[in-house]
């Protein structure tokens, strides 16, 4: 018991991990002090997390034992929490341990900075499309066929194997995507990768060396997208999406000989290639003898529509079809796919040797056992109802405080596409978004092109908790409102 000027201040060190190896942090609360005792918590507990003293995934305890801790009233500790949930900085799920988020601590390691500069790299909320929730990876099932793998596979498993990859996965992966996807394949034509971007440098530099030298890409796409075609020896030429999707009748014109697009769930804009616009597109494959490189980006999450089938049934021979685990289940999972007509299988294989041999035997086994066993299925069928929460309360959020907004892209995938008014400062907002620690992305990011009216921010909700998206448009809205005063 600590006193000080006749008040009365009641700090402890807290465990902070469940293990045997405790992790100390001191917490005080000073019932003379400044602020309500849930302040000073919430407090301590934001800079801890800024500093980098609490980091991303570091257990924090339970409202209950903070509470005894501290001597203070369990309503406090729930309320302290449950701010410090609604601004991103911890995840509480039920029937677990509190986390510091995984998006709530600044870098650590990095360079010094200024005060300034340091706070503007705190991100409150974080509203990048890019990432899925990987606080939910189904860390028991994935360790239980990682032991399932280690414990069945032979010595020979451990050397160096076919650089497209464990035969028993690529058959699983057959019979998986032509299940749910549509996709007519055998393990013999299917290659193992370390995901999506090194599946498409693959194909791409295959192609240059088959005498392709232009490409056409979304517009917009992933900027990366035109990054990977170019280092291949390619021209990434540019082609326009519109409402139905990519504009097939602009292919002829461009004098391209492949196409990269994502048919399923268009990035960033996130509508559907059209059913004539798809027949269109075989036409001209076959008439040109080209390649189209399907990208089936997002497709396993939809919320009111069907699912739509890949590009690649409608022609195996010209369609390659790529696809990873990123977004459904962690970026750090390095693993993908690449389907491909028997044309390129050799340039393939060799592609992937002079890459890096072959991705991990291990997790291939292990993931060819997670498959096998149905664990990514229920994965799925879990995060397709969270997201769907996720992205029910990001609209309600935008009607109730961005009002004028036009919402699109909505019925799939893992963000929405707000419109702003003709007015606003799309560059303007992002910076002050920043400076406010709010991350998000903009549909003119993903241009080829100069920079469009209207302003468009691509939110996303899959790795922002439920709790938070509400105070995250509100802050977004602020920022908004702010861009559009005049300066002073």
């Amino acid at each position: 018991m600590l006193r000080s000027a006749g008040t009365e201040t009641r700090s402890t060190f807290c465990l902070l991990n469940e293990s045997s190896q405790p992790v100390d942090v001191l917490l005080a609360v000073d019932r003379g002090g400044i602020g309500t005792l849930g302040a000073q918590i919430e407090h301590q507990l934001r800079v801890a997390i800024r500093d980098g003293k609490l980091r991303p995934g570091t257990q924090v305890p339970s409202t209950r034992d903070l509470a005894r801790q501290l001597g203070i009233s369990r309503r406090v500790a729930v309320d302290a929490y449950a701010q410090l949930a609604a601004e991103g900085y911890l995840l509480l799920r039920q029937g677990a341990r509190p986390r510091v988020s995984a998006s709530a601590s600044a870098a650590v390691g990095a360079p010094e900075r200024s005060a300034a500069s340091s706070r503007d790299a705190v991100i409150r909320f974080d509203f990048r499309p890019s990432m899925p929730d990987v606080s939910s990876f189904p860390r028991r099932a994935w360790l239980r066929s990682l032991r399932a793998a280690l414990a069945t596979m032979t010595d020979a498993d451990l050397g160096y194997g076919d650089p497209l990859g464990v035969e028993s996965l690529r058959a699983s992966l057959a019979d998986y995507l032509g299940r749910v996807r549509g996709v007519v394949a055998g393990a013999e034509s299917i290659a193992v990768t370390c995901g999506y971007s090194q599946g498409l440098g693959i194909v791409c530099s295959a192609l240059a060396e088959r005498g392709a030298r232009r490409v056409a890409v979304e517009d917009p796409s992933f900027a990366e997208q035109r990054v990977v075609v170019r280092r291949a020896g390619l021209e990434p030429v540019p082609v326009e999406v519109d409402e139905l999707g990519l504009r097939v009748d602009l292919l002829a014109a461009a004098d391209v000989d492949a196409v990269v697009l994502t048919p399923a769930h268009q990035h960033p804009t996130g509508v559907v290639l059209a059913a004539d616009r798809r027949a269109e597109l075989v036409s001209w494959l076959r008439e040109r003898d080209a390649v189209a490189i399907e990208d089936d980006y997002d497709a396993e999450y939809r919320y009111d529509r069907a699912a739509v089938g890949a590009l690649q049934g409608l022609d195996p021979e010209r369609v390659v079809y790529i696809g990873s685990v990123s977004k459904s289940l962690a970026p750090a999972l390095r693993i993908g796919w690449v389907v491909v007509p028997p044309a390129l299988v050799g340039a393939v294989r060799a592609g992937k040797q002079l890459a890096d041999r072959q991705t991990d035997r291990i997790q291939q086994h292990a993931f060819g056992d997670f498959l096998a066993r149905g664990e990514l299925d229920r994965h799925l069928r879990r995060q397709r109802a969270e997201y769907r929460r996720r992205r029910d309360a990001l609209l309600a959020a935008v009607a109730r405080e961005l009002p004028g907004a036009k919402v699109s892209g909505i019925a799939a995938g893992l963000h929405a596409i707000v419109q702003l008014s003709e007015s606003d400062d799309e560059e303007a907002i992002v910076e002050e978004a920043r400076r406010r620690g709010i991350a998000l992305d903009t549909m003119n990011a993903g241009r080829a092109g100069p920079p469009r009216s209207p302003a468009t921010l691509l939110l996303g909700y899959g790795q922002i908790s439920e709790p938070a998206i509400g105070p995250g448009i509100r802050a977004i809205a602020e920022v908004i409102r702010s861009t559009r005063e005049p300066p002073p």
